[in-house]
């Protein structure tokens, strides 16, 4: 193997693919890929569960958790930029490529089920840090200036949060796709994600609010036990 192909394969890059047209597909054709120019220095990988406790009235001790389910993994890394070399547009193109990640795909607009790309980070060998996800949060900082205002170096937060990998009809409550179930809040919890981990879907995520009561979507109070309506309660088709 050539030094140039060993460098190459271990260069870390983001590649963005259209979401998948239904559930349980696989995602769709690669929109845009991003080779890293700097390799991370460092990658944050979190994953939660979710427990429930109910209190004990004995004094001295407490009741067994209960395993409510598992949270998807999130990682969180840097990409820095820099075109103070080349003097050109470079940065603000890579900065373009991760924007289109935060907004719905024209195909998922055609389809009336709006949706962001799919995104993969992937560096080397490494299995852990490399998943489908959608990207949760995006920030980038403008550090420096060509004389004409084109920025030349810019640094990139950005996090992806795992897409469910279950194959449809399966929830962490029930079992079955057309089942009741109830989800506890936590910090972090989002109607588009619980739909996701429920039905495959988050575009279904106004069902729940619909079925909660819920007239902001964002306003979500950690603790709150929300009622999750079987996918024909939700007015969606079942699965044959």
């Amino acid at each position: 193997m050539s030094p140039a192909s060993r460098s190459s394969r271990d260069r870390a890059q983001l590649t963005l693919k259209e979401p998948p047209a239904s559930v349980g597909a696989k995602p769709g054709g690669v929109i845009a890929q991003l080779n890293l120019q700097f390799n991370p220095s460092t990658l944050e990988l979190r994953k939660t569960t979710e427990w429930r406790r109910t209190p004990s009235r004995m004094a001295g001790q407490s009741a067994l958790p209960e395993f409510v389910g598992s949270g998807p993994r999130t990682l969180s890394l840097e990409v820095f930029l820099d075109a103070t070399a080349t003097h050109d547009n470079s940065v603000e193109l890579a900065v373009e490529k991760l924007m289109k990640a935060c907004v719905p795909t024209p195909a998922s607009l055609g389809r009336k089920k709006p949706a962001s790309p799919w995104v993969r980070f992937e560096w080397g060998t490494a299995r852990t840090t490399s998943f489908d996800g959608v990207l949760s949060s995006l920030s980038v900082t403008y550090t420096l200036f060509d004389v004409d205002g084109t920025p030349l170096r810019a640094t990139c937060a950005l996090s992806v949060e795992e897409a469910s990998v279950d194959p449809p009809g399966q929830n962490p409550t029930s079992g079955a796709r057309t089942a009741h179930g109830t989800h506890t809040v936590v910090a972090g919890d989002s109607l588009a994600m619980l739909a996701w981990r429920e039905y495959g879907d988050a575009t279904v995520w106004r069902a729940i609010a619909e079925a909660n009561g819920i007239d902001d979507p964002m306003a979500l109070v950690p603790g709150t036990e929300l009622v999750v309506p079987g996918l024909r309660d939700a007015g969606g088709e079942e699965e044959r």
